[in-house]
């Protein structure tokens, strides 16, 4: 008898079933040659990026070495500003070093991601490094696609008040001189999300049920503290939360744990 076979509802890729005693789970199967296709991507990221901005009347080049060596940019548009195109794996160590290299010698560095970084519905620890904020777009995050040659600006980003489950908005530009141009003046109207508070506490009380870790730091939280869900305030779960922060229950406890 053949194993079946699973796929993912979101991209109909095959999916291997992990069997765990208590919490079975699908996971996509590691892709073949996924380096050398994100060489790939990389390679063609720059190329596109360096010819728009050119189009765009900036000198840009590719693979510029800076701090007299210790780093190389890959498009630096103008003396100071530079993209990096980042399409593999990244530690946050070094992203930190390369980014504080770019501010020693006075360079803003701006990050593009790849498709491995794309953001999705939850967020992953390895995404965090990446996000920006300024006052017109608030938490915000690139992404670039060399064969479909645009950019994704992902911006006014949010958790939700419990989960790690995202809201953002949306605008695409193509990966142009004149998309680099709308994507430079872009001013867009940001949106109110609206949440269900009963669907956080519901999220919560399972995390407890399931004595995840979450789950148990909650709870070790509620019992010193003699207090219960119902006691929570409702602005745990109604208010969303800045990307890179704890959750509104965590916060709301751990800040009544330092008066106990």
């Amino acid at each position: 008898m053949k194993a079946p076979h699973y796929y993912c509802p979101k991209c109909h890729e095959e999916v291997q079933l992990v069997l765990k005693k208590e919490h079975p789970y699908f996971k996509h199967w590691p892709k073949k040659n996924n380096m050398k296709g994100e060489r790939v991507e990389h390679a063609l990221s720059k190329q596109l990026l360096q010819c728009a901005l050119a189009n765009a009347n900036l000198d840009a080049q590719i693979e510029v070495p800076l701090a007299g060596g210790k780093l190389r940019a890959d498009v630096l548009a103008s003396p100071k500003l530079a993209f990096e195109v980042q399409c593999a794996p990244l530690s946050r160590a070094e992203f930190t070093q390369r980014h504080r290299l770019y501010c020693q010698i006075g360079i803003t560095d701006i990050w593009v991601v790849g498709k491995r970084h794309f953001l999705r519905e939850k967020i992953k620890k390895s995404q965090l490094i990446f996000f920006r904020r300024n006052k017109l777009w608030h938490d915000y995050y690139l992404e670039i696609d060399p064969y479909q040659q645009f950019l994704s600006l992902k911006y006014n980003i949010l958790l939700e008040p419990i989960t790690e489950k995202l809201c953002y908005q949306t605008s695409v530009f193509d990966l142009n001189a004149n998309g680099l141009k709308q994507l430079w003046h872009f001013r867009p109207l940001l949106r109110n999300y609206l949440i269900d508070p009963i669907s956080q506490k519901s999220y919560l009380q399972l995390q407890i049920m399931r004595k995840s870790r979450k789950g148990m730091r909650i709870a070790e939280l509620l019992y010193k503290l003699n207090l219960k869900l119902t006691d929570l305030p409702e602005w745990v779960f109604t208010n969303y939360r800045r990307v890179n922060t704890i959750d509104n229950a965590l916060l709301y406890l751990t800040s009544n744990e330092d008066d106990w």
